[in-house]
């Protein structure tokens, strides 16, 4: 048997396409292959395929690429596909063709309400839908007013701005210690009247609502008769002691603020940063004889009644001003008619802070001068300053209306301000002498609380004798309240103001009708 033709796949043998063998039957008339009765696809093209245009075709078909892969190929492309296929969609059938034509002029408006026509019940419920297409809109604009508003409100929030107020890194208020002292026992003889718990209650709250507005610490002290010694009972010198056990409790505070019970923090809005120690360069004096009411010798001189060793001083301790540097103070005290007073100082940590505490605590002040010093630790105070230059560098004078102003009838009468106020006083270029301010209370020596001024605090000092402490300190609430009235509460106040005018002025027309 022959192998030369390999065998036909076709009845009778032969080939489907001419030329693939010699025996494929043809038929001479048409000069055509006999077919059989499936379709011959050797003739696509009218034609003859010849085998190595088949071979060609079949290469162009083999060399060609797709632009886009195939689906699901890789691990995360068929993953993130799965979970996508699998989201709930949230589209209604019913308003899809709301959205079909989104150049039509009427889109996002009401469907079938002319804009002549009244809202109706209908309308309305549409109008939440409206609403939120015109916030899609305008997402960047609209995130913005919702950050701003966020802001605003969590600035506004009390305890997010009590925690920023006392960072010591953002608003430095648990650098402050406010002591308080109170006879919260009973006082001094375990005794008080409803007027003395009055005055408490109210100077109690103010310290705790200014302390917890700025983030300030609040130490309140009881004053109740104890003795410190077995033998002695130092009054009034007790403040000293609590100074120190107050930096014991607070190691982190920088600054102590001493006040009387008597007193009244007229500005709760006015940080002590702001009002005071920001600039303490500016809002303090170094040398005393700007106001000098006790007539010490600044500096020590040794020809006036002061011993010789005062030579030997060194500059800065004989310096009316100390070394200048507002870092250097360790001690804020003002000066009354009568000299230092105490109802409100500031004390600061320090190495000399601790040495001046000892030195005042120290029981020979109490064993020698206690007969003699009226104002106890008052009198003890001058004295160090007076016979221990080494501690002036560290002390710094503050205007007592800066820290402890007086109401009128405390060291003597009010002398009032100028008509424009005392910061018509100074001018440009003008130098201003003590002379021509010993007049007003604007100057170093201004002792009484000005209203138009609106000093920061108030002292009642000595209301107890010929004075009513309780009558002083309603007064100076209420006016505090009045003065720190929201723009709500002066709105409501003017429309008050106006119709009561109004009113009075109809009624003395309406007399002055009568008479005539």
């Amino acid at each position: 048997m022959s192998l030369d033709q390999p065998p036909s796949p076709l009845p009778g043998g032969g080939w489907a396409s001419p030329g693939l063998g010699s025996t494929t039957p043809v038929d001479r008339r048409s000069a055509r292959s006999t077919s059989p009765s499936k379709p011959n696809y050797g003739e696509l093209n009218g034609g003859p395929v010849t085998w190595e245009s088949a071979k060609a075709s079949s290469a162009k078909v083999n060399s060609y690429r797709p632009k886009q892969q195939p689906s699901n190929r890789g691990f995360l492309a068929r993953h993130i596909r799965n979970f996508s296929s699998g989201l709930p969609i949230f589209s209604r059938p019913a308003t899809e063709d709301r959205y079909a034509e989104k150049e039509k002029l009427g889109r996002g408006r009401i469907p079938g309400r002319k804009p002549w026509q009244r809202w109706t019940l209908r309308d309305l419920k549409e109008l939440p839908r409206l609403i939120g297409l015109l916030l899609l809109r305008r997402k960047k604009y609209v995130m913005m007013v919702l950050l701003f508003v966020l802001g605003v409100v969590l600035f506004n929030n009390p305890t997010l701005r009590h925690w920023y107020r006392r960072h010591p890194s953002l608003g430095g208020g648990s650098n402050f210690v406010i002591i308080l002292g109170a006879n919260q026992g009973g006082g001094v003889m375990e005794w008080k009247g409803p007027r003395e718990w009055a005055i408490e209650r109210d100077s109690v709250r103010n310290k705790k609502r200014y302390a917890a507005e700025w983030g300030y610490e609040l130490e309140i002290v009881d004053l109740a008769t104890k003795k410190r010694y077995a033998h002695e009972w130092r009054e009034s010198w007790e403040k000293v002691d609590i100074v120190r056990n107050s930096m014991r409790k607070y190691p982190n505070a920088e600054w102590f603020w001493w006040l009387d019970l008597n007193s009244f923090i007229m500005e709760p809005s006015v940080s002590l940063q702001a009002h005071l120690f920001n600039d303490l360069a500016t809002n303090t004096y170094r040398d005393i004889n700007l106001y000098n009411p006790l007539n010490i010798s600044h500096p020590p001189d040794p020809t006036k009644d002061n011993p010789a060793f005062t030579n030997y001083l060194d500059p800065i301790s004989r310096s009316a001003v100390g070394d200048g540097k507002p870092e250097s103070i360790n001690l804020l005290i003002s000066q009354d008619c009568g000299g230092f007073n105490l109802g409100s100082f500031f004390v600061r940590r320090s190495a000399w802070t601790d040495q001046l505490l000892d030195i005042w605590w120290d029981p020979v002040f109490y064993e020698q001068r206690h007969m003699e010093w009226e104002h106890k630790e008052q009198d003890a105070l001058e004295y160090i300053y007076t016979n221990q230059p080494g501690m002036r560098p560290h002390v710094a004078f503050v205007p007592q209306r800066l820290v402890n102003a007086f109401p009128n009838g405390a060291c003597g009468d009010d002398r009032g301000i100028p008509e424009g106020g005392c910061r018509s006083l100074i001018k440009p270029g003008a130098a201003i002498e003590m002379a021509d301010l010993a007049k007003w209370e604007c100057g170093l020596q201004g002792i009484h609380y000005q209203e138009k001024e609106r000093d920061f605090i108030v002292n009642m000092a000595g209301c107890e004798w010929g004075r009513d402490c309780w009558g002083e300190m309603y007064n100076f609430r209420r006016l505090s309240n009045h003065l720190n009235r929201n723009r709500w509460e002066k709105f409501k106040d003017w429309v008050s103001e106006s119709w009561r005018r109004r009113f009075e002025h109809k009624l003395g027309g309406a007399a002055a009708a009568k008479v005539k």
